[in-house]
Protein backbone atom coordinates (compact mmCIF):
# COMPACT_ATOMS: atom_id res chain seq x y z
CA UNK A 1 0.00 0.00 0.00
CA UNK A 2 1.36 3.42 -0.91
CA UNK A 3 1.28 6.29 1.50
CA UNK A 4 -0.06 9.67 0.54
CA UNK A 5 2.72 12.23 0.90
CA UNK A 6 1.95 14.98 3.41
CA UNK A 7 1.00 18.37 2.06
CA UNK A 8 3.81 19.99 4.05
CA UNK A 9 6.77 18.33 5.70
CA UNK A 10 8.40 21.09 7.77
CA UNK A 11 7.19 24.24 9.55
CA UNK A 12 9.02 26.34 6.93
CA UNK A 13 7.22 24.46 4.16
CA UNK A 14 3.93 24.99 6.01
CA UNK A 15 4.56 28.74 6.18
CA UNK A 16 5.46 28.83 2.47
CA UNK A 17 2.37 26.78 1.55
CA UNK A 18 0.09 29.28 3.30
CA UNK A 19 1.88 32.36 2.00
CA UNK A 20 -1.06 33.74 0.04
CA UNK A 21 -3.48 36.01 1.87
CA UNK A 22 -7.26 35.65 1.46
CA UNK A 23 -7.63 39.18 0.02
CA UNK A 24 -5.90 38.52 -3.34
CA UNK A 25 -7.88 35.30 -3.70
CA UNK A 26 -11.13 37.17 -3.00
CA UNK A 27 -10.19 39.81 -5.58
CA UNK A 28 -9.53 37.07 -8.14
CA UNK A 29 -12.86 35.41 -7.30
CA UNK A 30 -14.60 38.79 -7.59
CA UNK A 31 -13.05 39.31 -11.03
CA UNK A 32 -14.25 35.89 -12.24
CA UNK A 33 -17.65 36.52 -10.68
CA UNK A 34 -18.27 39.90 -12.33
CA UNK A 35 -16.95 38.92 -15.77
CA UNK A 36 -18.98 35.69 -15.79
CA UNK A 37 -22.17 37.40 -14.61
CA UNK A 38 -21.90 40.03 -17.35
CA UNK A 39 -21.06 37.40 -19.98
CA UNK A 40 -23.98 35.18 -18.91
CA UNK A 41 -26.46 38.04 -19.13
CA UNK A 42 -25.15 39.12 -22.55
CA UNK A 43 -25.27 35.57 -23.94
CA UNK A 44 -28.83 35.05 -22.66
CA UNK A 45 -29.97 38.33 -24.20
CA UNK A 46 -28.29 37.50 -27.53
CA UNK A 47 -29.86 34.03 -27.63
CA UNK A 48 -33.31 35.32 -26.68
CA UNK A 49 -33.18 38.05 -29.32
CA UNK A 50 -32.06 35.53 -31.98
CA UNK A 51 -28.76 37.34 -32.53
CA UNK A 52 -26.82 34.21 -31.70
CA UNK A 53 -27.57 30.48 -32.06
CA UNK A 54 -29.50 28.79 -29.29
CA UNK A 55 -26.76 27.29 -27.11
CA UNK A 56 -29.14 26.13 -24.38
CA UNK A 57 -28.73 22.51 -23.37
CA UNK A 58 -31.94 20.51 -23.34
CA UNK A 59 -32.32 17.05 -21.84
CA UNK A 60 -35.47 15.28 -22.97
CA UNK A 61 -37.18 18.62 -23.53
CA UNK A 62 -36.05 20.16 -20.25
CA UNK A 63 -33.85 23.25 -20.39
CA UNK A 64 -30.80 22.72 -18.17
CA UNK A 65 -30.17 26.18 -16.71
CA UNK A 66 -26.65 27.49 -16.21
CA UNK A 67 -27.09 27.50 -12.43
CA UNK A 68 -26.60 23.73 -12.71
CA UNK A 69 -23.23 24.26 -14.41
CA UNK A 70 -22.33 26.55 -11.52
CA UNK A 71 -23.29 23.92 -8.95
CA UNK A 72 -21.19 21.27 -10.68
CA UNK A 73 -18.30 23.70 -10.99
CA UNK A 74 -18.55 24.54 -7.27
CA UNK A 75 -18.36 20.83 -6.50
CA UNK A 76 -15.37 20.51 -8.85
CA UNK A 77 -13.55 23.44 -7.23
CA UNK A 78 -14.16 21.95 -3.79
CA UNK A 79 -12.82 18.58 -4.91
CA UNK A 80 -9.81 20.22 -6.54
CA UNK A 81 -9.00 22.11 -3.33
CA UNK A 82 -9.53 19.06 -1.18
CA UNK A 83 -7.66 16.51 -3.25
CA UNK A 84 -5.23 18.39 -5.50
CA UNK A 85 -4.32 21.90 -4.36
CA UNK A 86 -0.71 22.07 -3.21
CA UNK A 87 0.54 25.60 -3.89
CA UNK A 88 -0.42 29.24 -4.33
CA UNK A 89 -1.04 28.78 -8.07
CA UNK A 90 -3.58 26.07 -7.29
CA UNK A 91 -5.36 28.42 -4.89
CA UNK A 92 -5.39 31.18 -7.49
CA UNK A 93 -6.92 28.86 -10.09
CA UNK A 94 -9.49 27.66 -7.56
CA UNK A 95 -10.40 31.24 -6.59
CA UNK A 96 -11.06 32.15 -10.22
CA UNK A 97 -13.09 28.97 -10.75
CA UNK A 98 -15.02 29.72 -7.56
CA UNK A 99 -15.94 33.18 -8.82
CA UNK A 100 -17.10 31.79 -12.17
CA UNK A 101 -19.16 29.07 -10.45
CA UNK A 102 -20.76 31.53 -8.02
CA UNK A 103 -21.76 33.82 -10.90
CA UNK A 104 -23.37 30.99 -12.87
CA UNK A 105 -25.25 29.84 -9.78
CA UNK A 106 -26.36 33.19 -8.37
CA UNK A 107 -27.26 34.64 -11.78
CA UNK A 108 -30.33 32.41 -11.56
CA UNK A 109 -30.84 32.78 -7.81
CA UNK A 110 -34.43 33.91 -8.27
CA UNK A 111 -35.20 30.71 -10.17
CA UNK A 112 -33.95 28.45 -7.40
CA UNK A 113 -35.42 30.65 -4.67
CA UNK A 114 -38.86 30.59 -6.28
CA UNK A 115 -38.45 27.17 -7.96
CA UNK A 116 -38.96 28.38 -11.47
CA UNK A 117 -40.28 31.58 -12.89
CA UNK A 118 -38.63 34.07 -15.13
CA UNK A 119 -34.88 34.44 -15.58
CA UNK A 120 -35.28 38.20 -15.12
CA UNK A 121 -36.34 38.10 -11.47
CA UNK A 122 -35.11 40.92 -9.28
CA UNK A 123 -33.97 38.42 -6.61
CA UNK A 124 -31.18 37.21 -8.91
CA UNK A 125 -29.71 40.68 -9.38
CA UNK A 126 -30.01 41.39 -5.65
CA UNK A 127 -28.21 38.14 -4.83
CA UNK A 128 -25.43 38.93 -7.32
CA UNK A 129 -24.95 42.35 -5.72
CA UNK A 130 -24.73 40.82 -2.23
CA UNK A 131 -22.23 38.13 -3.29
CA UNK A 132 -20.11 40.70 -5.14
CA UNK A 133 -20.19 42.99 -2.10
CA UNK A 134 -19.06 40.19 0.22
CA UNK A 135 -16.21 39.23 -2.12
CA UNK A 136 -15.21 42.89 -2.45
CA UNK A 137 -15.29 43.32 1.32
CA UNK A 138 -13.03 40.30 1.81
CA UNK A 139 -10.80 41.41 -1.06
CA UNK A 140 -10.33 45.00 -0.03
CA UNK A 141 -11.03 45.18 3.73
CA UNK A 142 -7.46 44.32 4.75
CA UNK A 143 -6.60 47.99 4.41
CA UNK A 144 -9.16 48.71 7.15
CA UNK A 145 -6.59 47.64 9.76
CA UNK A 146 -4.61 50.77 8.98
CA UNK A 147 -7.48 53.27 9.17
CA UNK A 148 -6.77 56.76 10.37
CA UNK A 149 -9.35 59.45 11.14
CA UNK A 150 -9.13 60.84 7.59
CA UNK A 151 -9.86 57.36 6.22
CA UNK A 152 -12.86 57.06 8.49
CA UNK A 153 -14.22 60.42 7.28
CA UNK A 154 -13.69 59.42 3.65
CA UNK A 155 -15.34 56.04 4.27
CA UNK A 156 -18.39 57.72 5.81
CA UNK A 157 -18.63 60.07 2.81
CA UNK A 158 -18.37 57.13 0.40
CA UNK A 159 -20.98 55.18 2.39
CA UNK A 160 -23.40 58.13 2.22
CA UNK A 161 -22.79 58.43 -1.53
CA UNK A 162 -23.34 54.69 -1.97
CA UNK A 163 -26.59 54.82 -0.02
CA UNK A 164 -27.83 57.71 -2.16
CA UNK A 165 -26.77 55.83 -5.30
CA UNK A 166 -28.54 52.69 -4.05
CA UNK A 167 -31.80 54.59 -3.60
CA UNK A 168 -31.56 56.03 -7.12
CA UNK A 169 -30.57 52.63 -8.53
CA UNK A 170 -33.48 50.91 -6.79
CA UNK A 171 -35.94 53.53 -8.01
CA UNK A 172 -34.60 53.25 -11.55
CA UNK A 173 -34.66 49.45 -11.53
CA UNK A 174 -38.29 49.41 -10.41
CA UNK A 175 -39.17 51.76 -13.27
CA UNK A 176 -37.15 49.73 -15.79
CA UNK A 177 -38.75 46.54 -14.48
CA UNK A 178 -42.22 47.95 -15.15
CA UNK A 179 -41.26 49.15 -18.62
CA UNK A 180 -38.94 46.37 -19.84
CA UNK A 181 -40.02 43.41 -17.66
CA UNK A 182 -42.99 42.30 -19.77
CA UNK A 183 -40.93 42.59 -22.98
CA UNK A 184 -38.06 40.51 -21.51
CA UNK A 185 -40.47 37.85 -20.22
CA UNK A 186 -42.14 37.65 -23.64
CA UNK A 187 -38.69 37.35 -25.25
CA UNK A 188 -37.85 34.53 -22.81
CA UNK A 189 -41.07 32.64 -23.56
CA UNK A 190 -40.61 33.03 -27.30
CA UNK A 191 -37.04 31.68 -27.19
CA UNK A 192 -37.89 28.48 -25.29
CA UNK A 193 -39.14 25.45 -27.21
Amino acid sequence: MTEIPPLVSTPAAAAAAIAIEPAPLARRALFGFIVTFIAARIVVLLIMSNRMPNLYFFMRGTHVHHLNYGIFLLAGVAGYLLFSARCDQDLKRAALGYGVAMALTFDEFGMWLHLGGSYWQRASVDAVIVVAAVLALIGFATAARNFESRHLKASIAVLIALLAFSVVLYDTSVHIGRVEGPRLEALELASSP
